[in-house]
């Protein structure tokens, strides 16, 4: 619970997004090469056709100012929820709503 008062804390002295996209870059830098869940803002997403909610996993590839690069990665479709995309995927980390360390990718998750 301390550890967990001090994140407390060091979010609340932020004060500009610039700050809070220079925290989530370092911490996602510490995850390079480790699976991770990764939910992003829009409700829904269009792909071949598809619309899918925002729900990718995957190993952190590279870490940039700005985005997050996954390879390989799933996307967590209904109709196949192991698709895996034949490249790599960059997400904007302002687009990152929720996303979730050491994440096993073969788990099964409800979409519906």
């Amino acid at each position: 619970m301390k550890n967990r008062d001090r994140d407390c804390e060091e979010i609340e002295e932020i004060d500009d997004l610039d700050d809070l996209d220079d925290l989530l870059r370092t911490e996602l830098e510490g995850l390079q090469g480790t699976e991770i869940l990764v939910i992003t803002e829009s409700d829904q997403l269009s792909l071949f056709g598809q619309t899918f909610r925002p729900i990718f996993c995957g190993t952190v590839f590279e870490v940039n100012p700005g985005s997050l690069t996954l390879f390989p990665v799933q996307i967590k479709l209904v109709n196949a929820p192991f698709f895996n995309f034949p490249t790599p995927l960059s997400i904007p980390l302002e687009k990152i709503a929720q996303f979730t360390p050491g994440f096993n990718c073969d788990d099964r998750i409800p979409l519906t």
